[in-house]
């Protein structure tokens, strides 16, 4: 009897451990205007913030401003993702005195060949945070993030979306 209590038990602490897992990670596949897929992200909760392994395939060559937009929804030109996530109301930038959006990122150097492999954290953000009324969505810009031009950076325009699903 004390075997198949054990049994049990492990069989419980190994679901609940599944179920934690499950919970604590996100997922957002990027695509660009044309719809085609061109990268993957996991979204993991940590002490500390968000972080999200990357994964990019043709995407153009040179450096992109890559951010968290406040808004789940990714309909070409991607205007539809809203700004930067900013529930602190600061300003824009990783170099800004009166900054920074927790959807800051730093930007990313996509090689020739536009595949690219990074890890990035979005820290004292929380997949919660993610998860409001409208969602979020990671958004990879033509240009590169100057870290202080309010409101986004002057990254240009909008070349990849992916909203941010469980």
């Amino acid at each position: 009897m004390r075997y198949a209590d054990a049994l049990l038990a492990a069989a419980l602490i190994a679901g609940a451990t599944t179920l934690v897992t499950a919970q604590s990670t996100a997922r957002a596949e990027l695509q660009d205007a044309a719809g085609a897929t061109v990268g993957e992200a996991t979204l993991t909760e940590t002490p500390h913030g968000v972080l999200l392994a990357v994964s990019l395939t043709n995407v153009p060559e040179g450096e992109h401003a890559f951010h968290i937009h406040e808004t789940g929804q990714c309909e070409p030109p991607f205007t539809t993702a809203g700004g930067h996530m900013n529930p602190t109301g600061r300003q824009h930038g990783i170099e800004n005195a009166e900054g920074m959006h927790q959807g800051d990122l730093p930007n990313v150097h996509v090689p020739a060949g536009g595949a690219l492999e990074f890890q990035a954290l979005a820290a004292g953000v929380s997949l919660d945070s993610l998860f409001d009324a409208d969602g979020a969505a990671l958004v990879i810009h033509e240009g590169p993030d100057d870290y202080t031009t309010d409101p986004a950076g002057d990254a240009g325009g909008r070349i990849a979306c992916g909203v941010v699903m469980r």
